[in-house]
């Protein structure tokens, strides 16, 4: 049951889905709200330039109709009539032309926008398959676009019908008007009726609408698969980031290892914690710890801190407080500068020991520590699998510099 909830279309379309069905050529489009937008705007540019096309049609007509007996004969002069005739009618008609075009144009942006995809020309031979075409008739989509058309001309026809209906009388009594007074009646009634035609295909696309904006996003749908296919194709696979985020620290921490033989003092817990650092006068500002590690590793650092004679300070508190609040290849904190002195002091004190002799210095014991920078504790078991990553060869070392850069 799980696996066929999976296979069910019932996840709504990802914004890539619709971005690439977009990209297609498909997109929301209801005929009826063009076909309502076109009307709307012709009857309402009839409407509003009614005088100026009233003027253009009567020059038209008297121009047409207008006859001088000493040129009627010649064929020129009949030409031009025609042009100027053309002319007449086209000036009158441009600003209806106008609306309409204009309608025509901002319609679909008022559901999916302009869209202008290379992909919607292309040839598809599959719609020349009568099979298909055949099941596309048949199917439950055929039914609906024949009842929507069939309730589309009921809608249209009965609004119209009506509104002829109810003025009967008036346009019967045209006939018994005077000729100016039937032309201005005609024309009121025209435009009524063509009014309630209008608001007639304004129910039709209000109804369209909602339908064509369920059936696009119907058929975008997708399977749980899809979207989960989807996100790792976009954000790429967790456990494979995962994986590559964990060898880019063991990279990282394997450099670190490098810096061990070029710091001044390693300071330890002495068995759970070791924390190299390294201070050059006049190039920091303040000592840098340049590794740090538990258990394994900090046995690791003390190793290699004794084959290069680095040397080895026991202070508890203080290799806990730099190992938790410190960061690779950061300044210690001003709370920590005394204790730090204190070390740096002793290692130059044993320096010179080494070198010129005398009294051994004495290593320092006490430490002026902050308690909340002391976090106390055993390491975790993250610190143990950082342990294992920093020993793990399964990591070429001979790409250290390259990755551990990226790292």
């Amino acid at each position: 049951m799980a696996e066929d909830s999976d296979l069910e279309k019932t996840e709504s379309a990802t914004p890539r889905r619709l971005q690439k069905a977009r990209e297609e050529g498909q997109i929301v489009r209801s005929r009826e709200l063009s076909t309502f937008a076109l009307l709307a705007a012709g009857f309402f540019g009839v409407w509003g330039m009614s005088d100026s096309i009233g003027e253009h049609l009567q020059g038209m007509l008297r121009a047409s109709f207008t006859f001088d007996h000493a040129t009627v004969f010649e064929t020129r002069r009949m030409l031009i009539g025609a042009g100027a005739a053309g002319r007449e009618g086209l000036y009158a008609l441009l600003p209806i032309l106008a609306f309409t075009g204009a309608a025509a144009l901002l319609a679909p942006m008022a559901l999916g926008g302009w869209q202008l995809s290379s992909k919607g020309l292309e040839p598809k031979f599959n719609r020349l398959n009568p099979i298909e075409g055949l099941g596309k008739m048949f199917s439950i989509n055929g039914p609906i676009q024949l009842g929507m058309s069939l309730a589309k001309t009921l809608v249209v026809g009965g609004i119209g019908g009506s509104a002829i209906w109810n003025r009967r009388e008036e346009i019967l009594a045209l006939a018994t008007q005077p000729l100016q007074l039937a032309l201005a009646n005609t024309v009121h009634l025209i435009a009524v009726c063509c009014g309630m035609t209008v608001a007639g295909m304004f129910v039709v696309a209000a109804l369209d609408v909602p339908y064509q904006l369920w059936q696009f996003h119907k058929k975008l749908r997708m399977t749980k698969e899809e979207v989960k296919r989807e996100h790792r194709e976009s954000e790429g696979d967790p456990h494979v980031k995962g994986r590559i985020r964990q060898q880019q620290r063991a990279i990282a921490r394997r450099r670190m290892m490098t810096h061990v033989p070029k710091a001044d003092v390693v300071v330890t817990n002495p068995t759970h914690f070791a924390v190299a650092l390294q201070y050059t006068d006049g190039e920091m500002r303040a000592p840098r710890v340049v590794a740090k590690g538990v258990n394994l590793v900090a046995a690791r650092i003390r190793e290699i801190a004794a084959e290069n004679n680095v040397p080895l300070l026991e202070a508890p508190p203080l290799a806990r407080a730099l190992y938790h609040n410190v960061d690779l290849n950061r300044e210690i904190p001003g709370p920590l500068y005394g204790a730090v002195a204190e070390v740096l002091a002793w290692v130059y004190q044993l320096r010179r020991f080494n070198t010129e002799g005398g009294v051994a210095p004495v290593a320092p014991t006490e430490f002026d520590v902050p308690a909340d920078l002391d976090k106390g504790g055993v390491p975790d078991d993250e610190a143990e699998q950082e342990a294992a990553d920093v020993l793990n060869p399964a990591v070429n070392p001979d790409n250290d510099d390259a990755s551990g850069a990226s790292a």
